[in-house]
């Protein structure tokens, strides 16, 4: 009879207990199974390790998938596969693969999604028409184009192999499906190499096949960090940059390369000054105006007025010398201020530029009724540069509104969570927020640093383990299912482990 996780769990337990008493065969049972090297001290997931170790997995998580696969049904399987090919999630996908080998074969999606291209040969020859069939949510060469498993070991060859049996059946190059269910917007192909899987190897192929580069995402998404030659590939390609808010995306990052690729492939640095004449607020952001609030280099500055940036121009309410005074960013104000464009303050904003340069007095109290659209967001456009948090904490003191969102009511804390900065997180959590607020996706503060831990751009440099951790301390509940879509092992492992030690905080409903 296979065991329950509950009696592993409580197997674990038992051996921690034994283990710390000092017991003989406890040690024993570690020094066969080192989780970790010797001498370090041990989790709770270390101990989880040795009995699934014991019960023959290479891990807990391991296990977990295994004794899960052994209740589903084939049909089950297969969705849950497909979805840690999608998602990234390596362990799942192997120790579904390994609990059921077969599985491999279950649909045509899956097999493209894992690029066996024998395989996805021989059905094409049996029913060629399937290239162009949904397989579950999508057609089979966007399972191909959206998986990850060229992360973990799936081979170019085999890849490229099998979107030519795709395209020689008459798949579509520009295929897409639509976003959560809208049908009115499409993630191209494309998009689903270059932007979801991060695959430049699938996306030339795309693009050398036809695919069209102008997609509405795939530039934009091509901007952020470590995706600079997927950038270059689609302007190489003739990716148009004007109307795609490539440009203010690139400034997010600060990114002075990508910058210039996009400048001299046509990007508008004056992009959204122009009032829209249906009254709508303009989708992009002048250059200037982002290069201050993102608080970029006077370098990338410069190279936007040599690019003919207007440096006076007003817009969101302000002018770039106003935004940088403001935001505190002096390299950007003394660009703007050789090119003479240092406009004159409204007292609102001299106001906000003394906050900025340390110089606010007992008389500096903000009227939040009195701020225009764009100050009102100040909190939440400074939460997620690095080093802000003083210049934050002087706001709140002249009276800034610490749970005001953001256009995707997104208020500082969840912004915080989501870019994995625990220092202004814990802050933020102790000015009494409300923990239940949910943002324009539909998420919560768990989400959101869950979904940030998977996707934020800048994950690599960030703590949104030190960010969940704060927010469990602060009672946030945790999901059960949340420990099986982490994507980072080491988020998983840590939400297991705290689920663990704290049974009474695991909830059964959702994620969000």
């Amino acid at each position: 009879m296979t065991p329950s996780l509950e009696y592993l769990r409580r197997r674990a337990k038992e051996l921690r207990k034994a283990y710390e008493a000092g017991d003989a065969a406890a040690r024993d049972r570690i020094a066969r199974h080192p989780p970790r090297p010797a001498g370090a001290a041990l989790k709770h997931a270390d101990f989880l390790h040795v009995v699934a170790r014991e019960a023959g997995h290479a891990s807990w998580p391991g296990l977990k998938v295994a004794l899960e696969a052994a209740a589903m049904d084939l049909a089950a399987k297969a969705e849950r596969l497909a979805a840690a090919l999608h998602l990234g999630q390596h362990r799942v996908a192997d120790a579904l693969l390994r609990e059921a080998p077969d599985l491999a074969h279950a649909d045509l999606g899956l097999e493209c999604a894992l690029y066996d291209a024998a395989a996805v040969r021989a059905r094409l020859a049996a029913d060629p028409a399937a290239a162009t069939r949904i397989v579950g949510a999508r057609r089979p060469i966007l399972h191909l184009a959206f998986s990850r498993h060229w992360q973990n070991g799936g081979a170019e060859a085999d890849m490229i192999a099998t979107a030519e049996a795709l395209l020689a059946a008459g798949a579509d190059v520009d295929d897409g499906c639509s976003v959560e269910g809208d049908a009115g917007d499409r993630l191209s192909a494309l998009y689903g190499a270059i932007g979801h899987a991060r695959n430049l190897t699938m996306a030339r192929w795309l693009l050398e096949h036809g695919a069209d580069p102008d997609d509405n995402e795939s530039l934009y998404h091509a901007t952020e960090p470590g995706s600079r030659d997927g950038l270059a590939l689609l302007l190489a390609h003739g990716a148009d940059p004007r109307g795609t808010n490539a440009l203010p995306r690139a400034l997010d990052f600060d990114d002075y390369e990508a910058v210039r690729l996009l400048l001299e492939a046509g990007a508008d640095p004056d992009e959204g000054i122009a009032p829209d004449p249906s009254g709508a607020p303009p989708r992009a952001v002048p250059a200037l105006h982002q290069a201050a609030r993102r608080m970029c280099s006077g370098r990338i500055a410069q190279l936007l007025l040599d690019h003919g940036a207007t440096p006076t121009a007003e817009a969101l309410g302000h002018t770039p010398w106003a935004f940088a005074r403001v935001y505190g960013n002096r390299a950007v104000a003394r660009v703007l201020e050789r090119a003479g464009a240092a406009t004159p303050l409204s007292a609102v904003e001299a106001q906000l530029a003394r906050a900025a340069d340390r110089k606010a007095g007992e008389r500096d109290w903000i009227d939040m009724a009195g701020l225009s659209g764009e100050m009102r967001l100040l909190l939440t456009r400074l939460v997620w540069r690095d080093g802000t948090l003083p210049h934050m904490q002087r706001l709140v003191a002249m009276g800034f509104d610490a749970n005001q969102t953001d256009e995707m009511g997104m208020p500082p804390l969840q912004l915080a969570g989501w870019e994995g900065m625990a220092e202004k997180m814990a802050w933020l959590l102790s000015l009494a927020p409300d923990l239940s607020h949910r943002n324009g996706h539909g998420g919560t503060l768990f989400s959101t640093i869950l979904h940030g831990s998977a996707n934020c751009p800048n994950r690599a440099r960030r703590d949104h383990i030190g960010c969940m951790r704060i927010a469990l301390e602060h009672g946030v509940a945790l999901p059960k299912a949340a420990i099986e879509v982490a994507s980072r092992p080491e988020m998983a492992a840590f939400l297991a482990e705290w689920a663990a030690a704290r049974p009474g905080q695991v909830v059964e409903d959702g994620i969000g």
